[in-house]
């Protein structure tokens, strides 16, 4: 388990358990645990209620994301995220008509409406999983999106549509924010930036 890869989800978790952190990341927990035991005693990570990443590990991360960009190909990964920000847009449009309807709280009670925006989603899926493909070609460890997302859409499949939007669990959005953020990293780019072009979300 390398340690860019724990302290990045950590970082995008915020706080988070390590029996939460092994699932996010798709490991065993005594797996998991092995990096969190060294990262927490090199004062990487901070283990109170619940794992975050120190000062010093902000800078320790800072310093492995930079090398990994060392080793991209900027255009390929430019590329890839041109064209997760027009499928970015479509998303964030399809989960604000999932929470309003006619510009009110969605009941959840037009069983054909909510049907409609979930095909929507499906469609969504279809196109982004090669754009993550593409990402993953430049930043392997990216890999693991295609996996998370496929888990979530399965579980709004399964009838649970709290996987659609839910925050606090790796639900579609929630892993879509995580990739996004992933995405504005390896660009070398940051949110304020995106924020201000109207591509953050």
């Amino acid at each position: 388990m390398s340690e860019l890869t724990v302290l990045q989800a950590v970082r995008l978790k915020g706080r988070v358990s390590l029996s939460d952190l092994a699932a996010t990341l798709g490991e065993s927990k005594d797996d998991v645990a092995v990096t969190v035991e060294r990262l927490t005693k090199s004062g990487l990570l901070s283990d109170g209620k619940a794992l975050r990443v120190s000062p010093d590990g902000r800078v320790r991360l800072d310093e492995l994301l930079a090398a990994e960009r060392m080793q991209i190909d900027t255009e390929a990964l430019a590329a890839a995220y041109a064209d997760f920000r027009a499928v970015n847009a479509e998303f964030k449009a399809l989960v604000t008509d999932w929470q309003l309807k006619d510009g009110r709280p969605n009941l959840h009670d037009d069983t054909a409406y909510d049907a409609a925006v979930l095909t929507r989603l499906d469609d969504i899926h279809h196109r982004v999983t090669p754009i993550v493909a593409a990402a993953a070609a430049q930043v392997p460890r990216l890999s693991h999106y295609s996996a998370k997302l496929q888990a979530a859409l399965d579980n709004v499949h399964g009838g649970d549509t709290a996987w659609l939007s839910r925050p606090l669990i790796d639900s579609y959005h929630t892993v879509w924010f995580e990739l996004h953020e992933e995405l504005i990293v390896a660009a070398g780019l940051t949110r304020e930036l995106e924020a201000k072009s109207g591509d953050a979300q």
